[in-house]
């Protein structure tokens, strides 16, 4: 196991927060930054992401005992901890199985169930690149232009190209890993034992991650939750909304 890169903003009671698949914490600084009046908040690449470690085994066990691990390095206790998306199940994994570690669960735009693998096409076009034949930024995003036609979610995913000392291309992702590991992203936590403390998942009302079907697993599993919809945003909430996300999560900070 190796150590995770984090960044933290700001003083006071801890929030960490954990980025989805294909992220990292470079994506969350403004929100970061937000939170840090009244908080020290901790953003962690998760195993195979951002400048963290790679290593070919990619799990849920795997990365919540990274940041078990993480936060006994650190000494925090009571933390909230976030999640987004592949992250989300992170954080509910950590806290239905070391509860005592926190003071409550924010869980953004992802449930417990089961996701059929659904990032078929950004692996494949992420593993069309010949990184060796690029001369530039643009010639990759022409290249994934082929197979994702959105030019946001195009430049969520080049945020993992970057240049070493050689000024030669590489991944920051385990592309490799990730895509052989990728079923494993969409598997449930049904089988952990309940989370008690207090708990919000965040839905964005024009994203299809959570649904109304889903509610009965999320009580289950989290009889203390809450789920709060925004409004205007698809599942990358805290990107879309940003204002609005940080109104959500302080309301409910102020109450765990």
């Amino acid at each position: 196991m190796g150590e995770l890169f984090f960044r933290s903003f700001g003083e006071g009671e801890p929030i960490i927060i954990l980025h989805g698949l294909f992220g990292s914490s470079d994506n969350w600084v403004s929100i970061a930054k937000m939170l840090s009046n009244n908080h020290c908040v901790y953003l962690l690449d998760l195993r195979n992401h951002g400048q963290s470690f790679h290593d070919e085994s990619f799990t849920y066990d795997d990365m919540a005992n990274d940041v078990e691990h993480f936060i006994a390095n650190q000494g925090i206790s009571d933390a909230i901890i976030l999640g987004h998306s592949m992250g989300g199940k992170v954080a509910m994994k950590l806290t239905a199985e070391k509860p005592t570690l926190f003071k409550g669960l924010i869980v953004v735009d992802i449930s417990p169930k089961y996701y059929p693998v659904h990032h078929k096409t950004i692996l494949t076009g992420l593993n069309s690149i010949e990184l060796s034949h690029l001369s530039s930024r643009k010639d990759a995003d022409q290249e994934l232009a082929h197979y994702i036609s959105d030019i946001g979610i195009r430049q969520f995913l080049l945020k993992n190209l970057s240049r070493n000392a050689e000024n030669e291309f590489y991944w920051k992702i385990n592309l490799e890993t990730i895509s052989l590991n990728i079923e494993n992203v969409g598997e449930s936590l049904t089988e952990n034992a309940p989370y008690n403390g207090p708990t919000l998942f965040i839905d964005g009302s024009k994203s299809d991650y959570i649904l109304s079907s889903d509610r009965d697993l999320i009580f289950k599993l989290f009889p203390g939750a809450t789920i709060e919809e925004i409004h205007g945003a698809g599942h990358w909430v805290h990107a879309e909304q940003p204002k609005k996300f940080v109104e959500v999560v302080n309301r409910f900070i102020a109450r765990a």
